[in-house]
């Protein structure tokens, strides 16, 4: 049983060979493979979920529009915006789809709330909100009780490309970033920190298995 979690930071990544790249790990992966979460940032792309309806991007303008395999509806990944994909054996872990979602919420609320921020998962409406603002989206596809996709952070971006889209499915959502919130922490440290509470949260299940 492997226990132990491999954290990689990418960098700045394209978001089709990122998610080819999860897709051939998930699908190599034998029993005995550790974990893994992968951080990066993409240049401006607009990726549509599973269920995703065209007709939610209003206007593309010169950015690209991804058919993705994860679930959800649009979003949009730019510079200035942590992207974390978890790639997790749940059959091993003994962890659902549902609590996997509330455990990506939960490292997003509990980093913000380190730096005096206040936020809320939404049952109705996967990801992260402040003061009815979406900070943060999560997109997961999982595979033979394997995970990949993850979520994305909001830090300190150009927000204008999501008013070309209607969020998550939603007309007319407002959408902020740790920047707008008066946040000023870096990209770096927040990464550290998300990749550590996951950890955290993850040992506690390896604790009961």
């Amino acid at each position: 049983m492997h226990h132990e979690m491999v954290v990689r930071d990418l960098g700045l990544t394209q978001y089709t060979a990122t998610w080819e790249a999860m897709r051939t790990f998930t699908h190599k992966r034998s029993s005995a493979t550790p974990d893994e979460i992968w951080l990066t940032e993409h240049p401006p792309v607009f990726t549509l979920g599973q269920a995703g309806k065209p007709e939610h991007v209003l206007f593309s303008g010169d950015i690209v529009v991804v058919q993705s395999d994860r679930g959800g509806q649009v979003t949009y990944h730019g510079p200035g915006q942590i992207v974390l994909y978890v790639l997790w054996d749940l059959a091993r872990l003994k962890l659902g789809v549902r609590h996997l979602v509330r455990m990506l919420e939960g490292a997003v609320v509990a980093v913000l709330r380190e730096h005096g921020i206040s936020a809320e998962g939404r049952i109705d409406a996967p990801g992260v909100y402040v003061a009815g603002s979406k900070i943060a989206s999560v997109g997961l596809r999982i595979r033979k009780s394997r995970s990949y996709h993850g979520l994305s952070l909001n830090v300190a971006m150009d927000l204008e490309p999501f008013s070309r889209i209607n969020p998550c499915g939603y007309a007319g959502l407002q959408v902020t970033d740790c920047r707008s919130l008066g946040l000023g922490v870096s990209i770096a440290d927040l990464k550290a920190k998300l990749a550590k509470h996951l950890d955290l949260a993850r040992q506690e299940l390896v604790k009961e298995l």
